[in-house]
């Protein structure tokens, strides 16, 4: 996988680093409007979810919504049971094997459910931790890109780390093409303001985009997502959040008449 290109001029100096390089269960930073970061010239390997990948909404502890949201792609709890699992009004198919919503498009699982339920989730688990560690581990490129506030910047492909956490206040453009992949390592939360966006250009897709975060995930109101969420804590999207893409939360995850989309894999 090629990045091309050269590095984008950063009106701000950067710390720079060496870069390195669905179905079910079981199967440099500037001000708005100027230039952004760059990833590195180098390419940036995409994490491996495993089976984590066959959930859109995977959590250990809960998943809560406030109707009306509307998910795309299965919802996963372990070892948490199905009454962890909030809000869905959830229907158990005969089998016990998964259950339904009107909110959801796809399948609702919980450790309590029949086999192989229980042990599909455990790898899946096991699996979403794995991608987390992967994802931190990754040599970042640049380093405390905008002391964590990237509002409107453009970014590169590459690995990203903040010793902090990351403040989205306006939109922020991931521009790169189809192979492109970018790797966000957040040491506290990513918080994202009321309507801001994350925009995908240059043929960027969802499904390349992690976002490590070890802190908790907040998106406000109305604000939109793209890409894959590894929180070793909790999501939370407030009313009308968005995103296209996948949240693995270590605990909970919480939305609000809000809409979740699994992006291909």
């Amino acid at each position: 996988m090629k990045l091309g290109a050269a590095f984008l001029l950063l009106s701000s100096a950067v710390a720079c680093g060496d870069d390195t390089g669905a179905g079910s269960p079981g199967a440099g930073g500037s001000g708005a409007g100027g230039p952004g970061g760059s990833g590195g010239a180098g390419a940036t390997l995409t994490v491996n979810l495993a089976t984590a990948g066959d959930f859109a909404i995977l959590a250990k502890t809960g998943i809560s919504t406030v109707p009306t949201s509307a998910v795309t792609g299965n919802l996963g709890v372990s070892p948490a049971a199905a009454t962890f699992i909030t809000g869905f009004s959830l229907t158990a198919d005969a089998t016990n094997v998964f259950s339904t919503s009107p909110q959801l498009t796809g399948k609702a699982y919980a450790a309590d459910y029949t086999s192989p339920t229980p042990t599909n989730l455990t790898a899946a688990i096991g699996d979403m931790q794995l991608a987390f560690t992967d994802a931190a581990g990754r040599v970042p490129s640049v380093t405390e890109l905008g002391a964590g506030n990237i509002g409107g910047m453009t970014l590169a492909p590459g690995v990203y780390k903040w010793g902090t956490g990351v403040l989205v206040p306006t939109d922020v453009t991931l521009n790169g093409p189809a192979t492109a992949v970018w790797i966000f390592q957040i040491a506290q939360d990513l918080t994202m303001a009321s309507g801001a966006k994350i925009v995908l250009a240059g043929g960027a897709l969802p499904k390349n985009v992690f976002w490590q975060v070890a802190g908790l995930v907040d998106l406000g109101t109305t604000a939109h997502a793209e890409g894959v969420v590894l929180t070793q804590t909790s999501v939370t999207l407030r009313t009308g959040a968005s995103i296209n893409g996948r949240l693995l939360a270590q605990t909970a995850v919480n939305i609000d008449g809000s809409t979740v989309v699994e992006p291909p894999r």
